[in-house]
C-alpha cells in the first residue's frame, strides 16, 4: 500500500534529485523509496562480493593508466572454464 509522505529539502537538492531521477526514468517518489529501501534492508551489505575495481574507487588505490581490463576478464574466464 502507498502512502504519502511530506518532506522538506533544501531546493537545490530537490532539483538535482529530479534531473538524477529522470536521466534514469524513474519517478522522484521511486528513486527516494529505493534508496530507503537499501537503507533498511535486512540484508547485511557485507555479504555482497565487492570487485577488486569498485574497492580500488573506494580505496583510493589508483588503476594503471594502461589497465586491459578485457584481456584481464578474458583471462579470468579462460581459467575459470578449463
Amino acid at each position: 500500500m502507498d502512502t504519502k509522505l511530506t518532506l522538506k529539502l533544501n531546493q537545490e537538492v530537490i532539483e538535482k534529485a529530479k534531473l538524477f531521477a529522470s536521466e534514469r526514468k524513474l519517478s522522484l517518489s521511486r528513486l527516494i523509496e529505493n534508496y530507503l529501501n537499501s537503507l533498511t534492508s535486512d540484508q547485511p551489505t557485507d555479504d555482497l562480493e565487492i570487485s577488486p575495481f569498485v574497492k580500488s574507487l573506494s580505496s583510493g588505490v589508483e588503476i594503471p593508466a594502461d589497465y586491459d581490463y578485457r584481456k584481464d576478464r578474458a583471462d579470468y574466464l579462460d581459467r575459470k572454464y578449463r
